[in-house]
């Protein structure tokens, strides 16, 4: 079962009962997004194009240093024993994550690359990955695959149907990783459902919130044409 619903993230994960979810995977709007706003960028819900960029009506919300403090401890509180969270940041963001990660109770946590094969919007050293910080809250519970490095190659989505999409691939690595089938993933703030779509895939049970309807709308029509999406 995929429950999907517009929510803020931190308003429903409170009310989350304690040790109830298998995974967490996630990459929440990070505050560092706003500087980038007022020059144009495809962190929008307006999509690539300039103009749609500088309507703040259509600008997805962000949390802020305090709230992403907030966010992993509820994620410690509602991960059962042995479980793991899986936060997205970039470099920007990444000495917040790590360092609420103690702060969080997690017991363990390691920094994985994305390299995304292709390089992003920017100026100067354009970025070709991004980190996905890996958090144990226990670690009883081992990985299927005790093989794989510490670089996780994936291309980037092109021309993709919402800002930040992540790809489908990269969610079902770490879902097929750290879950069995029947388990629980949840994505607190799921944007265009990849993480949704993936856990459906793999006969998963989802949870996804996000606090912008376009995102929910997408979501929910991506899950109804599963059966004809192509990866």
């Amino acid at each position: 079962m995929i429950d999907i619903k517009q929510i803020d993230a931190l308003d429903e994960i409170k009310n989350m009962p304690d040790n109830s979810i298998d995974l967490i995977f996630s990459d929440p709007p990070y505050w560092t997004l706003n500087k980038y706003r007022a020059i144009g960028t495809t962190t929008r819900l307006g999509g690539n194009k300039k103009e749609e960029n500088r309507d703040e009506s259509k600008w997805f919300e962000t949390i802020d240093e305090n709230e992403l403090f907030e966010f992993m401890c509820h994620c410690y509180r509602v991960l059962k024993n042995d479980r793991h969270a899986l936060i997205m940041c970039d470099g920007q963001t990444l000495r917040w994550v790590l360092g609420y990660a103690e702060e969080a109770s997690f017991n363990y946590y390691k920094p994985l690359v994305w390299d995304k094969v292709y390089q992003g919007m920017g100026y100067h050293f354009r970025s070709r990955h991004e980190y996905i910080v890996v958090l144990d809250k226990g670690k009883n519970r081992k990985p299927k695959n005790l093989g794989l490095p510490d670089i996780i190659t994936i291309p980037m989505i092109k021309n993709n149907i919402y800002p930040t999409e992540k790809p489908i691939e990269l969610s079902k690595l770490f879902i097929e990783q750290y879950t069995e089938e029947g388990e629980t993933v949840l994505d607190p703030f799921c944007g265009g459902g990849s993480t949704m779509i993936a856990a459906k895939m793999l006969n998963r049970n989802g949870i996804g919130f996000d606090s912008n309807i376009e995102a929910i709308n997408l979501t929910k029509d991506r899950l109804n044409k599963i059966d004809n999406y192509i990866i």
